[in-house]
């Protein structure tokens, strides 16, 4: 840790003279920065990138989906928007239709992940409970429990739907509903402590998946329209179906594309799997840091990655770092 922080000094320190001394050969650079832990990582690097490889002003923007679609659509910006759900912001493909914003990436390369999970010392002992045919066999080796996404939470109609369609009741397996996102996270932490069983939803990229191994049990196929039902309150026939892999996308308006084509460039590269987002939010939380120190984390971390998202004029500006 305290070399990490001597690094997180360091950068914090460049980044400082960079915003007193670049040339702004790149001019003005609006991003945004959503309100939750994995977006504000990603901006975070962006910016850092943008800043000391590309010589950029940038504006950090602080929103959240709909109102960073929204100001797209009235006021042409912010230039950058990321970590966006596409499925969770149908306006934003209208943007894209109309020719106002278009995707250069997807900043989550695995997609957003949701699904059912056992822990992996559960899943060695009992390969079985992999599947849900397995778990609906043996409701009791997974304690006889389904934990449940709070109320409020898209996901809670999805679960309650699927709860019917495989007839969790008629198994023995009884709903828990979790009254908070710190009670579901807790529940996994708690049974992990004890190494006991443990069934339900959750998603990614979290801090909780990059502390905990988890395996993903096999729900089946996707089906479109059976998951469109099941994503309504008052789905008439609830069915079995997989979630989707959810696309997360980084937008950048038309405007932007023309007058910054590096930098767009450089946008249309940077991208997570989920694995690295899990691990550097775990990394976050432990060592109770900001968006900033994940930064710098990932950035002394994985090289590799970043590294390869530069240009020519970039890369030899950073070199120092990529040692």
């Amino acid at each position: 840790m305290k070399t990490t922080k001597l690094s997180a000094l360091t950068i914090g320190a460049a980044l400082a003279l960079s915003a007193g001394m670049a040339r702004a050969e790149c001019g003005e650079v609006s991003i945004t920065e959503m309100n939750w832990g994995s977006a504000a990582v990603v901006t975070s690097v962006s910016k850092f990138l943008m800043e000391q490889g590309y010589e950029c002003r940038v504006t950090v923007v602080p929103s959240s989906t709909l109102p960073s679609v929204t100001s797209i659509a009235e006021t042409g910006k912010p230039d950058i928007v990321t970590e966006l759900w596409v499925n969770t912001a149908p306006s934003y493909t209208d943007l894209e239709r109309a020719g106002k914003v278009k995707t250069v990436a997807d900043v989550l390369s695995d997609g957003g992940v949701e699904a059912f999970w056992i822990p992996k010392y559960l899943a060695d002992e009992h390969p079985e409970l992999t599947t849900m045919d397995g778990v609906l066999a043996h409701p009791e080796l997974v304690g006889g429990r389904f934990n449940n996404c709070p109320d409020g939470w898209a996901c809670r109609v999805v679960n309650d739907n699927l709860v019917k369609a495989w007839d969790f009741a008629g198994h023995g397996l009884e709903v828990f509903n979790h009254g908070s996102s710190e009670t579901l996270a807790a529940s996994i932490a708690s049974a992990y402590e004890s190494k006991e069983p443990w069934f339900g939803y959750y998603f990614a990229p979290t801090s909780v998946l990059g502390k905990y191994e988890m395996v993903m049990v096999d729900m089946g196929s996707y089906v479109a329209d059976v998951h469109a039902c099941n994503s309504a309150a008052d789905c008439a026939n609830p069915g079995k179906s997989a979630y989707p892999s959810a696309r997360v996308v980084t937008g950048v308006t038309t405007d932007f594309a023309e007058r910054e084509p590096e930098v767009a460039d450089l946008m249309s590269k940077v991208a997570f799997t989920n694995a690295q987002m899990n691990e550097v939010l775990a990394w976050q939380e432990d060592n109770k840091a900001s968006a900033e120190e994940a930064a710098v984390h990932f950035l002394t971390t994985y090289k590799d990655v970043w590294g390869k998202w530069l240009n020519d004029a970039a890369q030899e500006k950073l070199a120092a770092l990529l040692q």
